[in-house]
């Protein structure tokens, strides 16, 4: 095999731009496209680290045929119609992959999702933002492809050892992603995109023979001699399986409740709240690319930032959290009563604003375990979203207050505009969180504001309340098996059960759920 590595350093407009980037390839390996068997893109990076923006590019050159895997795989889904059953809760993206391996592996997958399809849940979404009004089961949380459908798309992981990352970014390519997701250093496709796609992928479901049935919310457990057998929904229909993988995600509060109730072990585990922070999307590119226009070529520009924070000698982390360059922010509110905010970006990521979470970690020692046991975090979120209802008038409008003012304790001026369409309430931020979470959230603005030289300004506002950074509550399972370690027969599986942190990490850890269930079943699993 006769293959040419190239790393190439370009601009912008020839980085971004499909012919100009393949012809500068070939130019640079003093190829014409007829020596060539094969082009394989391998990354593309923004480096704006020094005075001149550029793109880092690696690339492969085949000039025999490539090996087979180089090739954009297509994955096999049989017929699983009358296979044996198992139950998967909820159809996000733990839940939707776990089912597609499930299929691969000759099992069939029912997937119960308490929310509905993607096409009927956008008039719950426009009632949200219109009408002030939430649906418990089908919002920006709930429904078909889960709180991922909606959010930024985003599709980076640093938990790349839970599994093939290469192989769910192509099983979404498969199923009608741009083939770029492959490439891009930070992958992303964008809320507009991902409907069609989750669409395409419960249609693949179906075709094989599994079943995806929506507003099937489970109320019950079937626990039979300490094994799951399947479980109940508010209807009273009762779906039964060899296996049941719990996918319910992070605002699952009903099946936290329901698992606490029932005597089956969950556990609090440390997450983050805050804020969102809201810019005008051309300052953000103006101090990452020190450019006044970022022009048509490049993205619109992102940041990360991190600070460590010190109250009643706590340390405790404050850091940006699912930052949308481009993009919106939204309602996520999964009950009346409650204001939670969330990030999203289109795939052109062309709004005029940037939002970022910036959030406050959240420890055991933080939380009332005495009191509230292992539901404590949950309770905490509770308390501070329906705080924030309360402060903003108990709408879906959120309460707001200019950067520099929350920062300096002033009572602030009018608010800018916004893209959060329930629209903004003037409030002292400081009086929403508590004194310590306060303080470090002033602290890490002042240190960002250092970091990113008119970062922290009136130019910006803070939205409240980002409290759904990371499920409150872990489902504990045996490290090896991924089995529940009480209930047999039960996988607690993704965002819900504490084991991942966005779509891809979600789907891997779905898809290893499903291998492990298919284990359990006595299914050979293949590497």
């Amino acid at each position: 095999m006769r293959k040419k590595e190239l790393e190439l350093v370009l601009a912008p407009e020839v980085a971004f731009d499909a012919q100009q980037l393949e012809r500068e390839i070939l130019k640079s390996a003093h190829l014409k496209p007829e020596d060539v068997k094969f082009l394989h893109r391998i990354k593309r990076s923004v480096d704006a680290r020094g005075r001149e923006v550029l793109v880092r590019v690696r690339a492969d050159i085949y000039l025999d045929n490539p090996p087979a895997d180089i090739l954009s795989p297509r994955y096999h889904y049989p017929d699983v119609t009358n296979a044996r059953r198992v139950v998967i809760v909820g159809a996000g993206s733990a839940g939707l992959f776990a089912a597609l391996r499930c299929i691969e592996l000759g099992l069939k997958p029912v997937v119960l999702e308490r929310g509905k399809d993607v096409r009927n849940r956008r008039r719950d979404l426009a009632a949200i933002n219109k009408e002030h009004t939430v649906n418990p089961d089908s919002n920006y949380c709930f429904g078909e492809g889960g709180a991922g459908t909606y959010s930024d798309g985003k599709l980076y992981t640093r938990s790349k050892k839970r599994g093939d990352l290469q192989r769910i970014l192509q099983i979404l390519v498969q199923h009608g992603a741009t083939p770029d997701i492959l490439f891009d250093a930070h992958p992303h496709i964008g809320t507009n995109k991902l409907p069609k796609i989750i669409e395409a992928i419960r249609e693949r479901i179906r075709a094989a023979g599994g079943e995806v049935l929506f507003e099937r919310r489970v109320t019950d457990f079937v626990v039979e001699q300490g094994e799951m057998r399947g479980v109940l929904t508010q209807d009273g229909a009762a779906y039964m399986g060899e296996a049941v993988i719990l996918a319910t995600g992070h605002s699952a509060r009903d099946i936290f409740e329901l698992l606490h109730a029932k005597g089956i072990t969950v556990e609090a585990k440390p997450f983050a709240m805050g804020v969102r922070v809201e810019h005008q999307q051309s300052l953000i590119d103006h101090i990452q690319y020190k450019l006044e226009d970022r022009g048509p070529y490049l993205p619109a520009s992102s940041y990360a930032l991190v600070h460590q924070t010190h109250y009643n000698d706590k340390q405790r982390g404050i850091f940006s959290f699912c930052m949308c360059p481009g993009g919106f922010i939204v309602p996520s509110a999964t009950a009346p009563g409650e204001v939670v905010v969330n990030g999203m970006s289109p795939s052109r990521r062309d709004s005029r604003f940037s939002n970022s979470g910036i959030v406050v970690a959240v420890e055991l020692e933080d939380m009332d375990l005495k009191n509230h046991g292992p539901l404590a975090g949950l309770r905490m979120q509770q308390d501070l979203e329906r705080k924030a209802c309360a402060m903003a008038g108990g709408t879906q409008a959120a309460p707001a207050q200019l950067l520099q003012d929350f920062t300096g304790r002033k009572t602030g001026g009018p608010l800018l505009e916004t893209s959060y369409q329930p629209g903004l309430v003037a409030t002292d931020m400081n009086a929403l969180f508590s004194e310590d979470m306060g303080y470090r959230l002033r602290e890490g603005f002042k240190a960002f504001g250092s970091k990113m030289r008119g970062y922290l300004s009136n130019e910006a506002q803070i939205v409240g309340v980002e409290s759904r950074t990371s499920s409150p509550v872990r489902i504990p399972r045996h490290r090896d098996t991924l089995e529940h370690v009480q209930v047999k027969r039960l996988f607690p599986c993704g965002e819900g059960a504490g084991y991942a942190g966005g779509i891809v990490s979600a789907a891997m850890d779905g898809e290893r759920c499903a291998e492990m269930a298919a284990m359990k079943l006595g299914v050979r699993v293949s590497e």
